[in-house]
């Protein structure tokens, strides 16, 4: 057979035997219930920011699109804690220094329940890079094992205050605390720079998470969850707050210290370990494989710098009775897609979900227009800035990607399955997730990276078209 016979022969048969296998799959979608009702949309793209668009209408499949999506709502995975961002040091100071009505409107806008609905946000135990200055809660030259010197008055000032506003304006604010380094004198180095952990202020170490715990409590501020680190194994070569532990030791001290001191305290705190990037799910996995340490672990806190999403997969497959989140990423304010990267952020977003993750937490809620305050080596934007002289908010492309999402997709949500034909979704330019909420509302969110195209979505023996502009998001909503 002449090459060019061969070729053609191969071409067709594989039409042919994907055509019989849409054919099949749609017989199948047939026998469940259709959609039926309008379909909300709202969209992202050139000068539209999660516009109001004409409704949709779901019709009969009579024809079935190579690339189709299909929803499969029966296939149901995760279940939705929420999206937010982190409540730094830093970010607590801008809001701080805003005029009482000007941060009224921002708190309202991130957090209120029909505005941004933000309700998972992280803050941080002691110093991070995005810290005025570097401090921990026991400010001890020498070794302090007892905590004689333990204060959590730093925070008093206005991280502690932004938080309680946070909360009043969404009492359903979950909190996630994770520290960028323990006190300089326990560890061998003597700073919060750099260095490693020393193990034998393990003891002294839990105890201080306790404290941490009682004190914003105490003020009431709950913390729902802690990291054990962020980022374990990231020194950064002595130029931020930083530490690292060896995987042996984050096993030992939760499994050892911080998970029975929690216990014992009758204290609800979840631990959540690594915290850190998809490249290192198999830390994750021997972590979890230690049954004393599986015992206390709630579940892995993921960061998306270095990796493939898909990490989180193979850790679920592993321990599907332990959770995902994902606790950090966020623009770059010196990058010229700042304001716009929208398309980005949501294809991001829909790789994480649809691997498992319970939510979806940014870097910094808010940074002045230089991305300050910063100690540390990394350029770093807000999901919002907010103009040092004008007082001026700007939004960010992540938080229009936000939009999509926290604006429709409500806490108890679970995540269904998304199937595209064509291979979208798995490489594709149009990346899709989709969600049930508690009153049993679908939402669907699209990202298109590529030109300008037609999507097809397919529920049951009912088809919708979306017409989807370049580098554009679309969230889609019907009951």
């Amino acid at each position: 057979m002449a090459k060019s016979s061969r070729r053609g022969f191969l071409k067709a048969a594989s039409a042919t035997a994907a055509a019989m296998a849409i054919s099949s799959r749609v017989t199948a979608w047939a026998e469940e219930s259709g959609a039926t009702g309008p379909v909300k949309v709202w969209g992202t793209f050139r000068d539209r920011r999660h516009a109001a668009q004409e409704p949709l209408a779901w019709k009969p499949a009579a024809h079935v699109m190579a690339d189709a999506i299909a929803l499969d709502p029966k296939a149901t995975r995760q279940e939705m804690l929420g999206f937010g961002a982190a409540m730094t040091d830093a970010t607590c100071y801008v809001l701080s220094r805003m005029r009482n009505e000007e941060r009224e409107a921002v708190m309202h806008d991130m957090f209120a329940a029909d505005q941004m609905a933000m309700n998972v946000c992280r803050t941080c135990i002691g110093a991070s890079d995005y810290s005025r200055t570097v401090y921990s809660f026991d400010e001890s030259r020498e070794p302090d094992p007892e905590l004689k010197k333990f204060s959590i008055d730093h925070d008093k000032a206005y991280i502690l205050p932004m938080l309680r506003e946070a909360r009043k304006v969404n009492p359903e604010l979950f909190l996630f605390s994770s520290p960028w380094s323990p006190p300089g004198w326990m560890k061998p180095n003597g700073s919060m720079l750099g260095g490693a952990m020393r193990k034998l202020n393990f003891g002294p170490y839990a105890q201080y998470f306790l404290r941490f715990l009682e004190g914003y409590k105490s003020e009431d501020v709950a913390i729902d969850a802690v990291t054990v680190q962020n980022e374990v194994d990231a020194e950064q070569e002595g130029r931020m707050p930083a530490c690292l532990w060896a995987q042996e030791q984050e096993i030992e001290f939760v499994k050892s210290h911080l998970g029975p001191a929690l216990r014992k305290s009758g204290m609800s705190t979840k631990i959540w370990v690594l915290d850190h990037n998809y490249s290192l799910w198999g830390r994750a996995i021997d972590e979890l494989s230690d049954p004393a340490a599986y015992e206390y672990i709630d579940g892995i806190a993921w960061h998306g710098y270095v990796g493939e999403a898909s990490a989180m997969s193979r850790v679920h497959d592993a321990f599907p009775q332990k959770n995902a989140y994902w606790t950090e990423g966020g623009p770059d304010i010196n990058a010229p897609d700042y304001l716009t990267d929208w398309t980005t952020w949501t294809d991001t977003f829909n790789g994480v979900v649809n691997n498992w993750a319970r939510s979806i937490t940014s870097w910094n809620l808010a940074l002045d227009d230089k991305g300050n305050p910063n100690i540390g080596p990394f350029s770093c934007g807000g999901v919002i800035t907010v103009d040092n002289a004008t007082r001026k908010v700007t939004r960010s492309g992540q938080y229009w990607a936000f939009a999509h999402y926290s604006k429709h997709v409500r806490r108890g949500a679970k995540v269904f399955a998304t199937d595209g034909l064509g291979g979208q979704g798995a490489g594709g330019a149009v990346t899709h997730a989709g969600f049930r909420n508690p009153d049993g509302s679908f939402v669907v969110v699209l990202a298109n990276r590529g030109p300008q195209k037609r999507a097809q979505l397919l529920m049951g023996s009912q088809a919708l078209d979306v017409d989807l502009p370049a580098d554009s998001v679309h969230t889609l909503e019907w009951a």
